[in-house]
């Protein structure tokens, strides 16, 4: 009796025990510099900085009772005028050892705060995203240029397309001012502070994440230095379906900056990819792609190369976020910029392509009285009747009232007949 009596008695100073390693409640501290920041936890705003709350012990440290983190958590400071910063706040899963209150042990996993203070600074967006954003923005009433050869196309932007290496894996960014800033999907950039940007000539540059729009998925981090080749920025009143494109990046099992090619298949809006306008492309897309760009035949960025659709019975449906969406988060930082709002008067439907050629090559082309280039070209042209005169040294001039059709794609060759 005595042996059985002793033996409940050590049971319960064992117990005791155990519950002495439940970790006492931590104090998680979030601040900034400056103070005043929005502090956001998994999407939820929380408060300004400086911030603290009381947290579980077991949110900072293995314990075997008490509360246990069962998820991974993700922090965002930002304040207006200033970078924003978003980082993964945990680290896990890891695996435990615990026991319920009548001494029974099991097995779990948890994930636990990296630290009890998360300190950052935050720069003025004026000092980090600077430079000027080529941007063919609000959609003009005629375009005229001739079209690319794909080799071209490729030649001219892959000094702008960089490799971004994180802590958990890589993607791709395109350079969109000579002063550093890069653009890219949010889901390569999140959880980072800071990128390893590796250049076509394999140089590479530590690259600050200075802003993150997870919603939008896209992100902007900047390299220190000056002259870097950039890549201007269409909007979605130069893309038509069945038009051209090209996708740069660095997917995964491949050769570093692969190019691939194909049609936009589609363009529009869809709850199921996410926010935004997405272009449709039949070009390949596949991880490590993500934040590259789509490229249209005048070597400009009409998206950034964001995800591909995977399963039994789909096939070759890559997705890019549209230009537009990326022009309306620079216009916060660069007013200059024209926002996809501008451009929203102007729709792709109102527009029609003419491809235009003469005989003989050369001849001058004059729209509703306006000199606008030479032949051979391909012309973007608002819907509506418009006046078309070509000529040419000793040729008679060629006249034609034209109408264009909202989204029509004609081809048309001038014969200007000699002088009499």
């Amino acid at each position: 009796m005595k042996r059985a009596s002793a033996c409940l008695l050590l049971s319960s100073v064992s117990l005791l025990l155990l519950c002495v390693q439940t970790a006492r409640a931590d104090t998680l501290t979030v601040t900034s510099s400056p103070p005043g920041a929005s502090v956001e936890i998994d999407g939820l705003k929380v408060g300004t900085t400086p911030y603290a709350k009381k947290m579980p012990g077991g949110y900072f440290h293995k314990t075997t009772f008490g509360s246990h983190l069962e998820h991974p958590m993700r922090l965002r400071v930002s304040m207006d005028k200033f970078t924003s910063r978003e980082i993964e706040m945990t680290q896990g899963p890891v695996s435990f050892v615990g026991y319920t209150a009548f001494g029974a042990a099991y097995r779990g996993e948890c994930w636990l705060l990296k630290t009890d203070h998360f300190d950052f600074v935050l720069e003025p967006v004026s000092k980090s995203l600077t430079g000027t954003i080529i941007a063919a923005a609000g959609g003009a009433k005629v375009e005229m240029r001739p079209e690319l050869p794909v080799e071209d196309i490729i030649s001219q932007s892959k000094p702008a397309v960089v490799v971004l290496k994180g802590s958990e894996g890589q993607g791709s960014g395109f350079f969109i001012t000579d002063t550093g800033v890069i653009a890219t999907n949010a889901h390569v950039a999140q959880g980072e502070q800071s990128l390893i940007a590796e250049l076509p000539s394999g140089r590479t540059l530590d690259a600050t994440v200075v802003y993150v729009d997870s919603e939008k998925d896209i992100a902007l981090v900047k390299v220190d230095g000056a002259g870097f080749e950039h890549l201007p920025l269409a909007t979605l009143t130069s893309v038509r379906q069945g038009q051209a494109v090209v996708a740069l990046g660095n997917p995964g099992h491949s050769l570093p900056l692969s190019a691939t090619k194909g049609i936009v298949s589609a363009v529009g809006s869809s709850e199921e990819f996410g926010r935004g306008t997405w272009i449709q492309t039949d070009a390949a897309i596949n991880p490590g792609n993500s934040g590259g760009p789509l490229l249209n035949s005048h070597a400009e960025v009409v998206g950034i190369n964001t995800q591909r659709i995977v399963g039994k019975g789909y096939q070759s449906i890559g997705l890019a976020l549209s230009s537009n969406d990326l022009i309306e988060v620079l216009h916060r930082f660069y007013p200059s910029v024209t926002s996809s709002a501008a451009s929203q008067n102007t729709a792709s439907d109102s527009y029609g392509t003419v491809s235009l050629s003469s005989d003989p090559d050369g001849a001058e082309v004059y729209l509703d009285g306006k000199f606008i280039g030479s032949t051979p070209a391909m012309l973007t042209i608002a819907a509506g009747e418009h006046a078309l005169r070509l000529t040419s040294p000793n040729r008679e001039p060629w006249e034609r009232s034209v109408e264009i059709l909202k989204d029509s794609q004609v081809s048309v060759k001038a014969q200007l007949a000699p002088a009499q």
